[in-house]
C-alpha cells in the first residue's frame, strides 16, 4: 500500500483554489515496471506518482496517491474520499475493473465524479477484461495510453474542476 500526499496545508475551505485529487491504484500495480511491461510499460508507480503530483502542484491542486492490493483497502479509501472532501478521483481498479461489484458501489455511494484509467488497452486483450463493472458511473474511460492515461485523466480532472469553480458548483458531467 502506498499513500502520498501533498499540499495538506491548504485548509478545506480552501477547496474551490485548490482541489484535491485523489489517485487510487488497484491490485498488482505496486510491480508497475517489472511486471509484463509489453501490457504496463517499464514506468513504476512511484514514476507515476510523481509525475502526478507534479502537475498537481504546478496547477495548484493537492493530489493524493493511494494503492492496495485488497479490495476492502480500496473501498476504505473511497469511503474515507468523502470524508476527506476530495473533489474528483482517478481510479485505476486493475483486476477489480472486472470483478468488484463493492467498489463500484462505493464509488456510487460518495458520487464523487471519477476517470477509470487503464494502461492497456482492456479491449484488445482477454475477452473476460472487456467488460467493467465501473465505466457507466465514470465521467470517462482512459485505456491503453500507458502511464500517459493517469496523465490525461489529471489533465481532465483539472480542467472540470476548473469550470465548476468558475461556473459556481453546478454539475455539468454525469451525475452518479
Amino acid at each position: 500500500m502506498t499513500t502520498k500526499r501533498t499540499g495538506r496545508s491548504a485548509a478545506k475551505s480552501d477547496s474551490s483554489l485548490h482541489p484535491l485529487v485523489l489517485v487510487l491504484h488497484g491490485p498488482n500495480l505496486n510491480l508497475l515496471g517489472s511486471r509484463e511491461p509489453k501490457h504496463y510499460g517499464l514506468a513504476t508507480l512511484d514514476d507515476v506518482n510523481r509525475a502526478l503530483v507534479g502537475r498537481g502542484d504546478a496547477a495548484g491542486a493537492r493530489i493524493e496517491t493511494f494503492q492496495h492490493n485488497h479490495e476492502g483497502g480500496l473501498i476504505d479509501r473511497v469511503h474515507q474520499a468523502a470524508r476527506d472532501q476530495v473533489d474528483f478521483i482517478i481510479i485505476n481498479p486493475a483486476g477489480y475493473t472486472h470483478t468488484s461489484v463493492a467498489l463500484r458501489d462505493a464509488l456510487a455511494a460518495t458520487a464523487i465524479p471519477f476517470i477509470e484509467v487503464h494502461l492497456s488497452n482492456i479491449y484488445a486483450r482477454e475477452p473476460f477484461r472487456h467488460h467493467s463493472y465501473f465505466s457507466d458511473l465514470a465521467v470517462g474511460v482512459i485505456s491503453g495510453l500507458g502511464a500517459y492515461s493517469y496523465e490525461l485523466a489529471l489533465e481532465y480532472a483539472l480542467r472540470h474542476l476548473q469550470n465548476r469553480n468558475s461556473h459556481g458548483s453546478q454539475k455539468t458531467e454525469k451525475a452518479h
